[in-house]
């Protein structure tokens, strides 16, 4: 069985027993990674600017259209972004020479990774369903009618403290601060 170069070279960069992945495979992985978190920064953009149209806004209205919309975006979108996002991160980190162990900056960017998932499928998303509740309580009338109280300003500081760990986590991808956790290479 011939094997070429390029496959050789990825084997020996990923290290003895490491899972070995086709070159054309971590392209796609990549290309799926990066599109599914692009796509959950997008997705926080939203989330934060329905979230401040909301806090800004007094009309009854406006908040109740802007509480719904959050609500249907993060029914459908945070889970299997999240969950997309965290597995494509956690399958190249071990399918190519980066590593999950080996480096500082990728072991953070999957702490951040998993933190941020379960807080956006978790905390976040009942924070949404809160807030759709007590908007449908009262389908009607001024803001003061709806009882929201913090929510209105969890539902901008949720997002926005996403978008900062998103954002940390691009700057560790191009950055590559670090360098790596065993020197010796025995960890």
């Amino acid at each position: 069985m011939a094997v070429s170069k390029t496959t050789l070279r990825a084997d020996r960069a990923s290290g003895p027993g490491a899972p070995r992945m086709s070159r054309r495979a971590r392209t796609i992985l990549t290309v799926v990674h990066v599109v599914s978190s692009v796509g959950w920064l997008g997705l926080m953009l939203c989330l934060l600017t329905l979230g401040v149209t909301a806090l800004l806004s007094d009309d009854g209205t406006t908040v109740r259209t802007a509480y719904r919309g959050m609500n249907m975006l993060g029914d459908t979108l945070i889970i299997p972004i999240a969950l997309l996002a965290l597995v494509t991160g956690l399958w190249l980190a071990l399918g190519t020479r980066w590593g999950l162990f080996r480096y500082y900056w990728v072991l953070t960017k999957f702490w951040l990774t998993l933190a941020a998932a379960a807080a956006s499928v978790f905390e976040l998303r009942a924070r949404l369903h809160e807030a759709v509740h007590l908007v449908n309580e009262h389908p009607t009338g001024p803001v003061s009618d709806l009882h929201l109280g913090s929510l209105r300003g969890t539902l901008v500081v949720a997002p926005t403290v996403a978008l900062v760990i998103y954002l940390t986590n691009v700057t560790l991808s191009v950055v590559k601060p670090w360098g790596r956790r065993d020197k010796a290479g025995t960890a």
